[in-house]
């Protein structure tokens, strides 16, 4: 198995092999020259497509956007990514249709070992994170390795997502708790 297989499989990866450094390159390329665009920038839509393979034509992000790898990122159609948004990406992040993300919303599947000396190296989890069809992010939000939304919920702006919310939800706060929940 790979290290990128690992990665994308909740493993244990080597983030310093070659293949991952390359594709953190790749990334990093890419963001930096659709830095400069806007959204109505032909080069941009095909510089975004080449970072988010399959990104649908219908589905927007907003520049500047951050993400380690760009191919973990999966969107639905009718997606919109307002700008300033992170998306470290070593896990899957997958987001259903019609699903609207605030500015400066962060979302992160690297999870680090837990003992200080497994730290200090090179390795690290990822866990994904699956946000349903027809939700609304909030600016703000911080979503933490291995969360799923579901669908039709509503994040509330800054709230820190440690645990999953189910569908029809409404969630606020650091932890974010559910406020209110569709019968």
């Amino acid at each position: 198995m790979t290290e990128v297989e690992k990665m994308r499989s909740c493993q244990l990866a080597d983030m310093s092999v070659t293949e991952l450094q390359i594709s953190f390159e790749r990334a990093k390329k890419l963001l930096v020259r659709m830095c400069v665009l806007s959204t109505y920038d032909e080069e941009y839509r095909t510089l975004l497509e080449e970072l988010i393979p399959g990104i649908p034509k219908t589905s927007i992000v907003c520049p500047p956007f951050h993400c380690d790898h760009g191919d973990g990122v999966k969107l639905g159609e009718h997606v919109f990514i307002n700008s300033n948004c992170t998306f470290l990406d070593g896990g899957y992040i997958t987001i259903g249709a019609h699903t609207l993300v605030g500015p400066c919303v962060q979302i992160y599947t690297p999870h680090h070992p837990m003992d200080y000396l497994e730290r200090r190296g090179a390795k690290e989890y990822a866990y994904p994170v699956t946000i349903g069809e027809d939700c609304w992010i909030g600016g703000g939000v911080i979503i933490c390795p291995g969360v799923t939304i579901g669908d039709r919920c509503v994040i509330g702006a800054g709230s820190v997502v440690t645990k999953n919310i189910p569908d029809d939800s409404v969630a606020v706060g650091n932890p974010a708790r559910i406020i209110r929940k569709k019968d």
